[in-house]
């Protein structure tokens, strides 16, 4: 879910010359002073995106008597598969603007403003502010988090030791923005306590999914004040071109061929269009062909690419249904109390984050204990496919059981926890090996492949959970089942091809 997620298309922000106001001096843990900043900016960026996505679906299918938008499940999970998607993809356009024009300093205060003015908008009771808003956070976030990402980049030289200590701080505050996010608004939005809060005011109870949007704009909001503030810190970092490297063409160009590659799934969401969803597996399959059989190291590295591309599609398009499917199972099937206490259903969506912040130090120890003997990249991506084919597979009797009634959190506790395991066996690896393989006049465009790859994953996670249906324990069975045996076959096919797949990566690890 959040954090450790391939970070989305960095603009090139090279290291610069430390500046004399001293922005780049050591900090805390010995990290240039900089690296706070953005480490408090993003955590508040990260907690305005993953407290609106919390509610989203949620707020779309609740009845209108209850405040929200009264839609089948089916059309929520298309918008949340379209606007998850959005945010990947108009991250390309977002990088090549500020590399090209904005520069990532600057980019990054638009961005965080649009983000902030859309939850603001979401907030506004009406169903045009909530299109308006959720578009609005789409692209402020295309703007904000590649660029971010590059400024931290920024702040070390080539071969300054200290870069992967300065990353990993910087995804611990993404991962706490994550953990906080659902806690805050899943109890503004939800939680009866506050709805009694609200009668006491003088408001109406079933407009508290608008505070929760709202409480994501303030966070945001925070994350700009911090930004602002030590912005002496920064200077250094992310400056603006002096001479735009290209015109406002190629600029419109690069949206426009953004907008091409989304409407494609969009317009596979209309009856009769529905066969072109095959573009999801026929592309990167006539790619893998096209570019293996061409005989040179170059072309074989980048047929590997398009193979992880199809394993890591699938897995995001399992895994992130944490925001459609799991939401509404842990909204209408599972107990949300422990011990004699209630909590809001969207408080399941901290244990994503909370996993990862207890399981990164184990995994990092493992890593540097097994050096040269550690598994080989696709191989940690079988085993990432393997958890979260036993996440889904957890809850084909965790359905059944919904027959009886709701049933005990537990079950959702371990979803997410194998979903986490899986998670870091695959996503770290995906982005650094996209980099080790790209050829260098290649680098950036494989990495646009690596986001298409997480978008698409997004989108069809959205297509999958229209199926999701809370009046059938058999049917939702099968619907486990089914995606669990989808995750089960990609990842025997994967493992069958690891031999093949390391051929053609011609000794990259």
């Amino acid at each position: 879910m959040p954090t450790l997620h391939p970070p989305k298309p960095a603009a090139a922000v090279k290291p610069e010359a430390p500046s004399t106001n001293g922005s780049s001096a050591r900090g805390f843990a010995g990290q240039p002073r900089g690296l706070a900043t953005l480490f408090f900016t993003e955590l508040w960026e990260r907690f305005s995106y993953y407290g609106m996505r919390a509610l989203l679906v949620l707020f779309i299918v609740a009845p209108a008597a209850a405040g929200g938008l009264g839609l089948s499940t089916a059309e929520a999970a298309r918008i949340y598969g379209n606007y998850t998607m959005a945010v990947y993809m108009l991250s390309i356009p977002g990088g090549f603007i500020a590399d090209r024009y904005l520069g990532a300093r600057r980019s990054v205060l638009i961005g965080g403003s649009i983000i902030a003015f859309g939850h603001f908008t979401l907030a506004v009771n009406s169903l045009t502010a909530f299109y308006a808003g959720l578009g609005l956070v789409a692209l402020g976030t295309g703007l904000f988090k590649p660029n971010i990402s590059a400024m931290v980049g920024g702040l070390y030289g080539k071969t300054d030791e200290r870069r992967d200590a300065g990353f990993s701080i910087f995804y611990m505050g993404i991962n706490i923005g994550a953990l906080a996010a659902p806690l805050i608004t899943g109890f503004l939005a939800q939680s009866s306590l506050f709805k009694e809060w609200l009668v006491g005011w003088g408001f109406d109870p079933a407009q508290s999914w608008h505070w929760g949007f709202g409480a994501a704009g303030v966070g945001m909001t925070l994350g700009l004040i911090v930004y602002l503030l030590q912005g002496k810190r920064l200077e250094h970092v992310g400056r603006q071109p002096s001479i735009p490297a290209t015109g406002l063409g190629m600029i419109a160009l690069v949206i426009l061929g953004t907008a091409a590659i989304m409407g494609v799934p969009v317009l596979s969401d209309q009856p009769g269009f529905e066969a072109l969803r095959a573009i999801y597996l026929l592309v990167p399959i006539a790619a893998i062909v096209w570019f293996a059989s061409r005989g040179d190291l170059d072309s074989k590295r980048i047929a590997a690419v398009f193979v992880f591309f199809i394993a890591a599609m699938i897995f995001w398009a399992i895994f992130e249904q944490t925001g459609t499917t799991i939401a509404l199972f842990a909204d209408q099937l599972t107990r949300t109390e422990i011990l004699g206490f209630a909590f809001p259903s969207s408080w399941f969506q901290s244990l994503n984050p909370l996993f990862v912040i207890l399981l990164v130090p184990l995994f990092a120890s493992a890593w540097t204990r097994l050096g040269p003997n550690q598994p080989s990249s696709p191989m940690k991506f079988v085993i990432g496919l393997f958890f979260l084919g036993l996440s889904f597979l957890l809850m084909v009797p965790a359905a059944l059981l919904t027959a009886e009634g709701r049933i005990s959190p537990l079950w959702l506790i371990g979803l997410f926890l194998l979903q986490t395991i899986g998670e870091l066996f695959l996503s770290p690896v995906g982005l650094s090996t996209m980099t080790k393989l790209a050829p260098m006049r290649f680098v950036g465009l494989m990495l646009g492949v690596w986001f298409l790859a997480v978008a698409w994953g997004n989108k069809l996670a959205g297509v999958l959970g229209s199926g999701f249906t809370a009046s059938d324990a058999e049917g939702l069975s099968s619907f486990f089942l089914q995606q669990a045996i989808l995750v089960g076959v990609t990842t025997l096919l994967l493992l069958a091809l690891v031999p093949w797949v390391k051929k053609l990566m011609g000794g990259v690890h």
